[in-house]
């Protein structure tokens, strides 16, 4: 019995709060409107291009090796609090231990093994996703700006002449990307604003074509600030910096329009910086370049601020 003559346990009211707090987790692990089969991409949207599984193999690993972490300091800590909890009965302090080389030695081995293999594995998959294949089929240069998107297709389109190797709109592109461009690529573009939807879905901003099936090269340039261009089922996202343009490559294998946005704190309309990508057939999307080309968008757009000086030294250093 307790001192003041009630037979209730002082340990009660900690195992119910325990109790509580582990429904409450539950609720929270369980009520995120998720179902069994997102379970396994812990997140991530369905991946839409034949790179994007590689990204998100890496983000499970990642989960994989935090969870495997957790578990282990979790269950450290519960054993520490269960087992050597100070007993009622004894009121002395207990054994002080001052040094344990071998725990030590552990816990700052075991760290640098965590950082070391996951260092590996994002290397070893950021080489491969950034790297850059010779002649891609199709090449778009993506222009951020305050507050939307402009998609220059460079492309040889029958009613657009031109060359965009000369093009002064594509002078702040470097020359290592203008050695891709298909010759005679007079080119067609498209550009939208914040009030710009898609006349399908209805979505917010600019929509960006692109056929199924081919090896796509974004070429990326802004005009003012840092942006972010982000296609979220692609998996794959991209800073967007004036001054020092950025390429991705990658090839779609799924119909649909998917949704894009920007992933930088851009300024104060940055929630507004929204676009769609259309992955249509081969037939479809060659149809759209000539549409634009009914309409008059011919050519290219500026694509915004040139090389700093610094950028354009390391271009000259890597020749």
């Amino acid at each position: 019995m307790s001192p003041n003559g009630s037979d209730r346990s002082p340990r009660r009211p900690m195992r119910r709060k325990l109790l509580q707090a582990m429904t409450a987790g539950l609720v929270l692990a369980t009520a995120t409107g998720c179902t069994y089969k997102d379970f396994p991409r812990l997140g991530m949207p369905t991946p839409t291009t034949e790179e994007a599984p590689r990204i998100l193999s890496l983000w499970q690993g990642s989960w994989a090796a935090a969870l495997a972490t957790g578990v282990l300091v979790w269950g450290l800590i519960l054993w520490s609090t269960i087992f050597h909890r100070r007993s009622r009965t004894k009121v002395e302090v207990p054994p002080q231990t001052r040094y344990n080389m071998p725990i030590e030695a552990l816990y700052t081995v075991v760290p640098l093994i965590i950082v070391s293999v996951l260092f590996y594995f994002t290397a070893r998959d950021e080489s491969k996703l950034l790297e850059l294949k010779d002649d891609p089929d199709v090449t778009v240069n993506v222009v951020g700006f305050q507050w939307s998107w402009c998609f220059n297709y460079v492309a040889d389109v029958e009613g657009s002449t031109g060359d965009a190797t000369k093009s002064k709109e594509l002078d702040a592109i470097p020359d290592r990307f203008k050695e891709d461009f298909p010759a005679d690529a007079g080119g067609v573009y498209d550009c939208g604003t914040p009030s710009t939807r898609n006349p399908q879905t209805g979505n917010p901003g600019p929509t960006l074509w692109l056929p199924e099936g081919k090896r796509v090269r974004f070429v990326l340039t802004s005009r003012d600030v840092i942006h972010s261009f982000w296609v979220v089922p692609f998996l794959m996202k991209q800073d967007v910096i004036p001054g020092h343009t950025n390429a991705f490559e990658v090839t779609p294998n799924q119909e649909g329009t998917f949704l894009g946005k920007c992933a930088e704190l851009c300024g104060v309309d940055h929630s507004r910086m929204l676009f769609n990508v259309k992955v249509v057939s081969q037939e479809r999307y060659e149809k759209h370049l000539e549409d634009l080309v009914k309409k008059g968008q011919t050519g290219y757009v500026p694509a915004g601020i040139a090389q700093t000086s610094h950028e354009k030294n390391r271009e000259t250093n890597n020749l």
